[in-house]
C-alpha cells in the first residue's frame, strides 16, 4: 500500500513522524561531530519506510545512507536518491553490476572481491568498495589472519583500474552493554586493521565502526563516520534507558481503532484456549490487529492506550485481533475510539514495553509491523521530480566537503 500523509480516517496505521527522524539525526550530528552520520535505512527503514526516512535524514544532515542488500540500494536510486549509499550483505547471485552502474558502494568481506572485480570489468567502470574486518562479532567481515591478503588482492584490482578501496569498516557486538570489555578489544582491533590498510598504501575516504550505542557511549569509536540505525528511529539500544533519557523521539506510532466493545460476566473466557478468564463482570474491547500485522503473538502482559490510559491485553493474540480488559463493568469505548499500541508520549506504551512483554527487542517490534498496516506520514517533504532508474542512474561523487575526523 502506498504511503500517504496522515489523516484521521484509518483502520490500522503506522504513523511515522518524519520531523522526529530529522530531530534525531540533528541530535546525533551534535553528539558525534566532526564525524559524519550514516542513516541506516535497511529493512524498509526498520519498518518506517526507506524512501521517506532517507529523504528526511538527508535533509537533516546525514551524509550517507546504509542498507544491507543491493536490492534495497537500487530501489532508493530508482526513486531519485543520489546520496552516498553503502550495501554490505551479499550472496554469489547478488547483482554487483547493477550496483556499480548505480554508483552504490559495496561492502566486501572477502569472497565478494572477485565477483565485484568481474562486474566492474563487465561494466567498464571501477567499483567503490569498503573492506570489512571482523573485529570480534563473528558474522561478516574478513578474519584478522586473512586481512593482509585481502588488502593485497584489493590493491591488485585497484591498480588494474577495476575498483577503488574507499573505506574500512567493522561492527560492534556488545556496545549496547557499555560495561563489556569486548568493545575495547574491538576498537583496538579496528585501529590495527586501519593501520595495516593505510600502511599498505590505501587512501581511505571513510573509516566507520560505531552503531547507535557506540555513537552514544564511545567517542573513541566515532572515527570518520557513525552508522545510526535504531537511534535514527528514536529508540533506545540500552535496557535501562528510555528514548527521552537519550534526547531521542520515537518516530512510529502504531495505532488502530476499537472494533467492538461489550460487557461480559465474571469467568468469561477470552480468545483461543480460554487461558484468560475475567475475574468479575467487566468490559472487553476488541482491537482489530494481530500477528498478521506484526503484533507479537506471545506478548503476555502487554498494554495499549485508550482514552489516555493504559489497559491490559488479555488472552491469546490472534492473527487479526486481540482483546483488552478494561477491568470495569462501568467503562466503555465506542467503536472507532483510537487505540495506540505504542508510540511517544506519556501514558502510552512504547516499543520497548511490547518487546519486554514478548521477550524480544524494540528493533524487532518496529521492524516486524507488516505490509498490511498502511504507513502514513507527518512532515512529508515535497516529492522530487522525475526519479531515475536504478539500471541507468549515474554514479555520484561520494567525497563530501566535511573534514575527516582523526583516528581516535
Amino acid at each position: 500500500m502506498s504511503p500517504t500523509a496522515a489523516t484521521e480516517k484509518f483502520d490500522r496505521q503506522a504513523l511515522i513522524n518524519l520531523d522526529a527522524i530529522r530531530g534525531n539525526v540533528r541530535h546525533f550530528r551534535k553528539v558525534v561531530e566532526p564525524a559524519r552520520v550514516m542513516a541506516v535505512v535497511k529493512a524498509d527503514a526498520y519498518g518506517h519506510g526507506a524512501l521517506q526516512v532517507a529523504r528526511a535524514a538527508l535533509e537533516a544532515g546525514a551524509v550517507w545512507l546504509g542498507v544491507a542488500h543491493i536490492s534495497e540500494a537500487l530501489a532508493l536510486r530508482g526513486a531519485g536518491i543520489d546520496a552516498p549509499l553503502l550495501a554490505w550483505l551479499h550472496t554469489p547471485d547478488t547483482d554487483f553490476s547493477a550496483a556499480i552502474r548505480a554508483g552504490v558502494d559495496i561492502g566486501v568481506s572477502g569472497w565478494e572481491l572477485e565477483h565485484v572485480a568481474a562486474a566492474a570489468q563487465e561494466q567498464e567502470r571501477p567499483a567503490r568498495i569498503h573492506l570489512k574486518i571482523d573485529t570480534g562479532l563473528g558474522r561478516n567481515g574478513c578474519p584478522e589472519a586473512e586481512w593482509e591478503g585481502l588488502i593485497a588482492r584489493a590493491q591488485e584490482f585497484q591498480e588494474g583500474g577495476l575498483l577503488r578501496v574507499v573505506g574500512v569498516f567493522s561492527h560492534l557486538a556488545v556496545a549496547d552493554e557499555p560495561h563489556r570489555p569486548e568493545t575495547d578489544e574491538q576498537i583496538d582491533r579496528f585501529r590495527a586493521a586501519v593501520a595495516v590498510a593505510e600502511d599498505a598504501g590505501l587512501d581511505l575516504e571513510v573509516r566507520h565502526l560505531a552503531n547507535t550505542p557506540g555513537a552514544l557511549t564511545r567517542p573513541d569509536a566515532h572515527f570518520d563516520m557513525v552508522r545510526i540505525g535504531l537511534g535514527l528511529y528514536g529508540l533506545s539500544p540500552f535496557e535501562n534507558q528510555r528514548p527521552e533519557d537519550l534526547k531521542l523521539t520515537p518516530a512510529m506510532t502504531l495505532r488502530t481503532k476499537v472494533a467492538n466493545c461489550k460487557k461480559v460476566p465474571g469467568n468469561q473466557g477470552v480468545s483461543y484456549g480460554l487461558h484468560y478468564r475475567t475475574e468479575e463482570p467487566t468490559t472487553l474491547v476488541l482491537v482489530p490487529m494481530g500477528y498478521a500485522d506484526g503484533v507479537p503473538r506471545n506478548a503476555s502482559g502487554a498494554q495499549v492506550a485508550i482514552g489516555g490510559r493504559k489497559h491490559d491485553v488479555v488472552g491469546r493474540i490472534a492473527m487479526d485481533q486481540f482483546v483488552v480488559d478494561l477491568k470495569s463493568a462501568e467503562a466503555a469505548f465506542p467503536p472507532g475510539e483510537e487505540v495506540i499500541l505504542f508510540g511517544p508520549g506519556e501514558d502510552v506504551p512504547d516499543a520497548a514495553d511490547w518487546a519486554a512483554a514478548s521477550g524480544t527487542i524494540n528493533y524487532e517490534i518496529v521492524t516486524r509491523v507488516s505490509g498490511r498496516v498502511p504507513r502514513a506520514y507527518l512532515g512529508l517533504s515535497e516529492e522530487p521530480a522525475a526519479p531515475g532508474s536504478p539500471a541507468t542512474a549515474t554514479p555520484v561523487p561520494h567525497e563530501d566537503a566535511a573534514p575527516s575526523a582523526a583516528v581516535p
